[in-house]
């Protein structure tokens, strides 16, 4: 019996490099391992050219003004669309999805678009007014988490639209050297010290400086030699976000008696050292806010330290709760409880580290099943025997 073609999805997305942040990494996760078993054509951002994956063909359109961004993007999209007919048109997060659903309606194909919690909650009047009619108008929504899904409910989309596809990881085959772990340590001054780290970008959601301010003390108190090892920025054109200055935290970590217990580290682009930095660390910390109309949409950081074999501590809000097994991967501590997440944090200095369990949860999330789980959820027909 002959096969049939594989099928064709063009993605538009902003969300991609040069812009740094775990949206962009899913964007180019999710574009690759479609391109494994589909034909991929990917709008996106100046200067993202340069990175894409190898069977993906991308267009650019300028990363700014955003309605120079989005016309660009339209009218690309349209003339690929007529010339190339795709059988999807997929948007990136909720930005592209008005453009995803209005090309699809020209053209006669499907739309769909992986939603994140804020894509949904966004409070801004345009926004509100013109981009979240349209979810309920896509014939497929791919939501980040359980709670995402509620959103979406909210929002007004069909349940039988709806599809959870967990974001995905990279999951390394064998941990760094203890060379390499050494060295990392010796290079940022951590040597004997119980590291904390936290990766991701300095926004007011992530709660980087009400940690220092509400926790670091008492855990500085209970270990002296504990430093928290900070991996990310301020964003500089993320959409939206508020964001917390390196500046702002040390200033309360020197207010709060902590300043010398806190490194910054800035963003860390190659995998290889961030992977270091992983199995440095001794806890990974998640103080994620609950925040209304900013919800963390799932927290793929705490995927990312699991599958590094590093536990996570977080607030139970949002997505984190898919992203945290209580008790195999982490703790969870109630929304803005900071003695709870101190008491997290410190009872992981002196518990054993249960890398198998931990790993074994983060196994559950990687690319090759979020592949798969993509595309049952777009209602592909090119999944082919290797990837069934």
């Amino acid at each position: 019996m002959p096969q049939s073609p594989p099928s064709k999805i063009l993605l538009i997305t902003r969300n991609l490099p040069p812009l740094i942040g775990g949206m962009e990494r899913l964007n180019w996760h999710m574009a690759d391992e479609i391109s494994k078993y589909a034909e991929v054509q990917v709008i996106g951002p100046s200067g993202s050219a340069a990175r894409k994956p190898e069977n993906v063909t991308l267009r650019e359109a300028p990363l700014k003004p955003l309605p120079l961004f989005l016309i660009v993007t339209f009218l690309k999209g349209l003339w690929l669309a007529l010339r190339w007919r795709p059988d999807t048109i997929l948007a990136g997060s909720g930005l592209t999805a008005p453009t995803a659903w209005l090309l699809s309606k020209l053209c006669g194909v499907r739309s769909a678009a992986y939603l994140h919690g804020f894509d949904i909650t966004a409070d801004h009047t345009v926004y509100r007014r013109l981009w979240r009619p349209t979810f309920k108008k896509l014939d497929r929504v791919i939501v980040n988490s359980t709670p995402t899904r509620d959103l979406a409910l909210a929002a007004g989309v069909a349940p039988d639209r709806i599809s959870i596809v967990f974001p995905g990881v990279t999951l390394p085959k064998t941990r760094k050297p203890e060379s390499s772990i050494s060295a990392f340590k010796q290079q940022h001054g951590l040597e004997g010290k119980k590291i904390l780290l936290s990766v991701g970008r300095l926004t007011t959601r992530k709660g980087l400086r009400e940690f220092v301010e509400f926790s670091l003390p008492d855990i500085v108190k209970a270990e002296p030699n504990a430093v928290l090892l900070v991996v990310g920025e301020a964003p500089k054109n993320s959409l939206g976000a508020g964001i917390q200055s390196v500046e702002s935290i040390q200033a309360q970590a020197d207010a709060s008696g902590v300043g010398d217990h806190i490194k910054f580290l800035g963003v860390i682009t190659d995998p290889a050292l961030l992977a270091t930095a992983y199995e440095a660390a001794d806890v990974h910390v998640f103080p994620v806010r609950h925040i209304p109309n900013d919800p963390e949409g799932f927290g793929m950081v705490a995927i990312e330290a699991a599958a590094h074999g590093l536990p996570t501590v977080a607030f139970a809000t949002g997505g984190v709760i898919d992203a945290v097994s209580q008790g195999q991967s982490g703790k969870l501590a109630q929304p803005e409880n900071y003695t709870e997440l101190s008491e997290g944090i410190i009872s992981h200095f002196s518990s054993v580290t249960d890398l198998d369990g931990i790993r074994s949860f983060a196994a559950q999330f990687g690319w090759e099943a979020f592949a798969k789980k993509l595309h049952i959820a777009l209602g592909s027909s090119a999944i082919s025997k290797q990837a069934a």
